[in-house]
């Protein structure tokens, strides 16, 4: 039988291994959009959305969502030879045809879409760079609630760290670093 005291020893260090496997982003001082990410001991500056963070996200509003969003899988641009390095995350490369659909109304809201598509919707193979590795989080995707916001992603930032549609982006020496400690499920949390 374990005494008392080795249950709560196994019970700490069972929270902090935890911990340790969480991404929290939070605000930081200056601009709206501004914030620092961490995981673990490692803390990487970050651009959130253009009007800060909220804990009721609507479709449009710039606004990265307060919450835990697990990462699900990525994408890279198949168009660049940069390579990644491995993670425990499925990422695939996309095609020309990729897009994601932003268009409340449309059954395929916040759904991966094959391009042309007659809906609002954005490419997935950008010319701005920011899609060369995209993450997709698992906000307003297994339950979907018309406008309560699409493709909050966890992708790469601009250089200027310019903010975002609600997304959270890290430079991409930052999301190399990241890269092989992601798994399926690994959660980030937006604390407000």
């Amino acid at each position: 039988m374990i005494s008392r005291t080795k249950q709560k020893k196994v019970k700490k260090t069972s929270r902090s291994a935890k911990k340790r496997g969480t991404i929290t982003v939070r605000r930081a001082p200056g601009a709206a959009h501004n914030a620092i990410l961490a995981f673990g001991p490692l803390r990487f500056r970050a651009a959130i959305g253009r009007n800060g963070m909220t804990a009721v996200k609507r479709e449009g509003d710039g606004k990265t969502p307060i919450a835990a969003m697990a990462l699900l899988y990525g994408y890279r641009d198949a168009r660049h030879r940069q390579r990644w390095p491995h993670s425990g995350l499925r990422i695939r490369a996309t095609k020309a045809e990729d897009g994601w659909c932003d268009a409340p109304a449309s059954p395929n809201y916040n759904r991966p879409v094959r391009l042309p598509f007659a809906a609002r919707h954005e490419r997935l193979q950008r010319d701005d760079g920011i899609y060369d590795l995209v993450i997709v989080m698992d906000w307003n995707m297994r339950s979907r609630a018309r406008n309560r916001g699409s493709a909050v992603f966890f992708h790469l930032a601009r250089p200027d760290f310019s903010p975002t549609a609600g997304c959270v982006a890290i430079a991409p020496a930052a999301m190399r670093v990241l890269l092989p400690h992601l798994r399926a499920g690994t959660p980030l949390r937006v604390m407000g």
